[in-house]
């Protein structure tokens, strides 16, 4: 009966993991639950928070579990913050100049690159033979140590025969994951393309991770149902695929959220702003569907070729670390810090650590900041792609929390340290805007009282003199406050559809509504529906600043698992048709190339491909009976009047369908 079938969307942050089951049949939430995450081992946390929520339904079956989907932040705070594996990248068919417009050498300085003979053209005719010879001397010598590889041809996307060869050829060879650019495109510009495959090499380990921490929590609630993925674009894609191309589940956690938005709002137009424990994403819902960047996705600094909701992310959020300026200004770091709360909350012992901290006369900014394992890790946990400074400062680290002013002492030991915090290996303790909103009084959930011992070390170092209850509420209050700033900036940028900075941006971002004497008011012309955990804290401040309607909705906290839950499956596929202006079409993008001497049959033949692919893409993802539809652009001969002077097209099918559990 539709009244007892359930399904349950989880989402896992860089802070806390969400569950929320979902009664199909009454289009109601029956539960919700967080759990703190544990990246240490992620099915800690899973297990937790679908075990809190799953308690609160009566008579609730785990055999009546239609699905399990999950949205994810890993991957945006992954290539946010500059975490992944150890990649080995494999060039066919590049120049020097090619891989350096890439920009990945300048990026990645240790990834072992080997650039071989081969490619294509950009009619998918072989250029050079390919050369399978340098792969082994390179894979048993400077790639040794990489846990992935990604492998980038030149026209690729027009032809993938060089590109498979070496894909199955590294399989065979070494036994690690292989990531193909012509998996995650289907547009030229093959240095683009090399940044994808790469960031989704790096991310291979961290998404297999979640899976198989699912796949655990799963079990343990006796769960036998289909588990989906959220991609970029906010659609639902099978586990087992998505483990493969992690890349796609960049901006994953804001589509799901946006998806969430609208299903808990009820609205089809809006600015969505989900502010949670690492970034803040904000994206547009238009007449009941997200805008999507079809240029591909940007996140920490990459255009990667992606297709994703168009969301502009930044790292703010409730974990951001709270810097101090050369003239002693609040700034809010972009990479995330683990509160001091939070942890003091684990570790009551805290406090007094943070005691003796304020009884040291030595050590300065290094005072009321701490290392601890990631939640869940194992003590002395190595890796080979650490030096030696690196692992000795690895084996100090434990689950309980270090003084940093312990560790980091010379040079040598705090780049160490920062090198750890930057592959994920350590957490990095300390003053963050959720301590600021524990002294503030308006966050409760943790430790208040260690909240407040870090922020007057910080007043301390900041001044030279001891924090009275004023000071404290100033710092407090200036690191909340630099927190709605950003945000209102951040979600002025969205409404623009650019970036800008003037005066009157800066006035209304600071609240003060005038620049000289003239009141200034910059308001977006449709509601912002506003979730994640931290967002009650500053956006009701957000809205007094905008002068604009802020929609906080039910379980707006855990909007991302909502979403999760609600999504459809789509699939797309690209066929390109080129004519030679002699009367021979190519068609190319699924399988071998194809050649007419027919415009019309081209297109066609190109047609039938691309609805074909993606009809097998969706069935393959678990989709039953999806339906398909395909856009054709065509470009013309000067003064052509039909398709027998087509230059060239590009069909696209998109196949979209409820998952197979329904």
């Amino acid at each position: 009966m539709n009244e007892n079938r359930y399904v349950i969307g989880i989402d896992t942050g860089g802070t806390y993991t969400d569950a929320a089951v979902i009664d199909l049949g009454q289009h109601r939430i029956l539960a919700s639950a967080k759990a703190v995450t544990t990246k240490g081992d992620l099915s800690i946390g899973v297990v937790e928070a679908m075990a809190a929520a799953t308690a609160q339904v009566q008579g609730f079956v785990p055999s009546r579990v239609q699905m399990v989907s999950v949205s994810t932040t890993l991957a945006t705070n992954a290539v946010v913050e500059g975490h992944g594996g150890a990649v080995g990248l494999v060039l066919v068919g590049f120049d020097a100049a090619m891989e350096q417009r890439s920009g990945l050498a300048k990026a990645f300085p240790t990834m072992p690159i080997l650039r071989v003979a081969g490619g294509h053209d950009h009619n998918g005719a072989e250029v050079t033979q390919l050369d399978l010879g340098a792969l082994k001397p390179w894979i048993d010598g400077p790639a040794q140590g990489v846990s992935a590889f990604a492998v980038v041809a030149a026209f690729a996307v027009r032809n993938a025969a060089h590109e498979n060869a070496v894909g199955e050829a590294l399989a065979a060879t070494a036994a690690k994951p292989v990531t193909l650019s012509h998996h995650l495109a289907s547009a030229l510009d093959a240095p683009r393309r090399a940044q994808t495959a790469v960031l989704n090499a790096r991310l291979v380990s961290r998404i297999a991770d979640l899976k198989k921490a699912v796949e655990v929590a799963m079990a343990q609630h006796h769960m036998a149902c289909p588990l989906m993925f959220v991609k970029g674009d906010g659609s639902l894609a099978k586990a087992e695929i998505v483990a493969a191309r992690p890349i796609e589940t960049v901006l994953s956690g804001p589509a799901a959220s946006l998806v969430g938005a609208q299903w808990l709002s009820g609205l089809d137009h809006f600015i969505m702003s989900d502010m949670g424990g690492t970034t803040t994403d904000v994206g547009l819902l238009l007449d009941g569907r997200p805008l999507v960047a079809e240029q591909g996705a940007e996140v920490g600094g990459w255009r990667t070729m992606v297709k994703a909701i168009d969301v502009k992310t930044v790292g703010l959020g409730g974990d951001s670390e709270v810097h101090l300026g050369p003239q002693g200004e609040i700034t809010l770091g972009a990479e995330r810090a683990l509160p001091i709360a939070l942890l003091a909350q684990r570790f009551p012992a805290l406090v007094e650590m943070l005691q003796a901290d304020l009884a040291e006369t030595t050590g300065g900014s290094q005072l009321g900041k701490f290392l601890v394992l990631p939640f869940g890790a194992r003590s002395g946990l190595h890796t080979a792609a650490l030096n030696q400074k690196e692992s000795d400062v690895l084996m100090q680290v434990s689950s309980k929390p270090l003084p940093l002013r312990k560790v980091a002492i010379g040079t040598a030991a705090a780049r160490a340290v920062a090198s750890l915090r930057k592959k994920g290996l350590i957490q990095f303790c300390a003053f963050t805007p959720s301590d600021a909103a524990h002294v503030l009084g308006v966050q409760n959930n943790w430790s208040g009282a260690a909240s407040r011992l870090a922020a007057a070390l910080l007043w301390r170092f900041r001044t030279m003199k001891l924090a009275d209850e004023a000071a404290l509420q100033q710092l407090a209050g200036e690191v909340w406050n630099a927190a709605v700033d950003k945000t209102v900036r951040i979600i002025l940028d969205q409404a623009f559809g650019f970036s800008i900075e003037n005066a009157l941006v800066d006035c209304v971002a600071k609240g003060e509504g005038r620049v000289g004497h003239v009141a200034v008011r910059l308001s977006p012309q449709m509601p912002l529906v506003a979730v994640g955990g931290p967002v009650r804290i500053y956006y009701p401040e957000v809205a007094k600043r905008l002068n604009c309607e802020v929609i906080f909705t039910p379980h707006c906290d855990v909007a991302n698992a909502v979403g999760a839950a609600a999504g459809l499956v789509a699939c797309k596929a690209v066929v390109q048709v080129d004519g030679d202006g002699n009367g021979l079409f190519r068609v190319t993008g699924q399988g071998p190339v194809l050649t007419f001497a027919s415009g019309a049959e081209a297109l066609a033949r190109a047609v039938a491909l691309a609805e074909g692919a993606a009809l097998a893409m969706a069935r393959a993802q678990g989709t039953q009976g999806p339906s398909v539809k395909h856009q054709i652009s065509k470009h013309f001969l000067p003064d052509a009047k039909d398709d027998a002077g087509l230059l060239s097209a590009l069909v696209t099918a998109e196949a979209r369908g409820l998952p197979h559990a329904f």
